[in-house]
């Protein structure tokens, strides 16, 4: 079958954009919450660990900004070969997609071997530098050590499985992670609750798992008859001109992930200077709703990006427009609905993490409806922001995942506090909230909304100005042609 039969019998470009949509977005949410309650089960089953469970969380909890990163990593490459090779594959470069897939896969080792050497010989200095103390760091070094040694099936897993996705197979796309949640799942009863092994065995059931993901992803991408692009030995040497664009479009959500944990960082230190213990709980109760947000919007955003980035390479603006509104609108109806929720009822989100302590409750109910009083907006920034990554605008999204939480939210974190007047607060919780927190702590909170709004705002705007001149320079190039 030739290329342009390729094209003409593809899904992604005659399908109905709703119908590819909502099968294409669909998978993509499911994956994200997987992904992350299979994290959480992961975490329940060694605080169940006899005697030492607290302790072996809280030092498995100082790992995560090395996990984080490692993760990142494998988003740099992945969210940047993917979407560059969907767009070569809607302009029939099938021989160049796969060039990009096969430089991808080479990249994704050569990182593999370079971070586990780094964190096996660093990981000690790191994860005191991360918070460890004398108690936790044995529990640290034990689960990092294991893991750190599966990193090259880490970054082919969660590197390689976008290049699933760009080709419209979405469900094979979540199988990959399906399948490493269950595994891991089994794996950490078998080791944790049978053999006894404690954290080693909660290491070894996430390397294993992830090893089977990454056997599926390759197998998938080499010797499938389904896929339309598989890894060559040929296209193994690394091309300046391949792997500079995917660097330059994976910068943007690598920032975007590995940025996470100095946010973190940046919210518990100011929020113990000014709240105590009460204030931090609060933040951790926030930051684990605010993460259901961002997976589900970023789930949405993920779906639609291989029917942009194909269509895009195939000329077809018509399909580009009637994607990336859609999704935008979709994305805008979920974001509003849980800022609805969080506004006029934020106790039915918060009960479930503190149903039974009344004070905290109340606390985190009252810090929800600050944090969140901008997030309706964030449906269109995370529609955007991903659009942009999926038709090829890696400086405009670097700028975008550097504004919100690098330019904006970290600093005024530290900022608001210290130049908002105390009289002002008070007033303004006063006239808004039925219950008032400390000062300072309430600034703190105001940082996230305020950055959301000036975020979303240029993100929005720059979005309209950057799709009036592809449409422009796509007619210019008609008329030439």
């Amino acid at each position: 079958m030739s290329n342009l039969d390729n094209n003409k019998n593809n899904p992604l470009a005659t399908e109905s954009i709703g119908k590819l949509l909502l099968k294409m977005v669909i998978p993509s949410v499911v994956a994200q919450i997987v992904n992350l309650l299979y994290n959480i089960v992961d975490r329940m089953f060694i605080a169940g660990i006899p005697n030492i469970g607290t302790i072996a969380l809280t030092g498995v909890g100082v790992t995560f900004p090395i996990i984080i990163l490692i993760s990142a990593f494998a988003s740099l490459i992945g969210m940047g070969g993917s979407p560059r090779a969907a767009i070569k594959m809607g302009q029939n470069d099938y021989e160049e997609a796969e060039h990009i897939l096969s430089n991808s896969f080479v990249s994704l080792v050569f990182i593999s071997i370079i971070l586990t050497g780094f964190f096996l010989i660093f990981n000690e200095k790191l994860l005191l530098i991360f918070g460890a103390s004398e108690q936790t760091i044995p529990y640290a070094k034990e689960y990092v050590n294991i893991y750190v040694i599966g990193t090259i099936f880490v970054q082919i897993a969660l590197g390689l499985n976008p290049f699933i996705n760009c080709q419209g197979f979405v469900n094979i796309g979540m199988k990959t992670v399906l399948i490493g949640a269950i595994l891991n799942i089994f794996f950490d009863f078998v080791f944790i609750k049978i053999f006894n092994m404690g954290v080693k065995g909660a290491a070894f059931a996430t390397v294993i798992s992830q090893a089977v993901s990454a056997i599926w992803v390759l197998r998938f991408l080499s010797i499938s008859k389904l896929t339309k692009i598989r890894i060559k030995k040929k296209y193994f040497k690394l091309k300046k001109s391949i792997m500079l664009p995917i660097l330059a479009l994976g910068i943007s959500p690598f920032i975007m992930q590995s940025t996470e944990s100095l946010l973190n960082i940046a919210f518990n230190s100011s929020l113990k200077k000014y709240g105590g213990d009460i204030a931090v709980g609060s933040m951790t109760i926030i930051a684990t709703i605010m993460q259901c947000v961002n997976l589900i919007s970023t789930g949405i955003g993920q779906g639609s990006q291989p029917i942009i980035s194909f269509n895009y390479g195939a000329g077809r603006l018509d399909r580009v427009k009637k994607t990336y509104k859609l999704t935008i609108t979709v994305s805008v109806i979920f974001t509003t609905t849980m800022w609805l929720i969080s506004i006029i009822k934020p106790e039915m989100f918060v009960s479930i993490f503190a149903k039974d302590d009344k004070e905290m409750l109340e606390y985190a109910s009252v810090a929800l409806r600050i944090y969140m009083f901008s997030v309706f907006m964030m449906g269109a920034q995370f529609a955007c922001q991903q659009a942009f990554v999926a038709l090829n605008q890696a400086k405009v999204s670097l700028f975008l995942a550097l504004l919100r939480k690098i330019i904006l939210l970290i600093p005024l974190i530290y900022i608001l506090p210290a130049i908002l007047p105390d009289s002002f607060i008070t007033s303004f919780q006063q006239e808004v909230f039925p219950m008032s927190i400390e000062n300072k702590v309430f600034a703190i909170f105001l940082a996230e909304p305020i950055s959301d709004f000036i975020a979303a705002t240029t993100t929005i705007t720059l979005f309209i100005i950057t799709t009036k001149k592809i449409n422009k320079n796509f007619k210019e190039k008609l008329v030439k042609n």
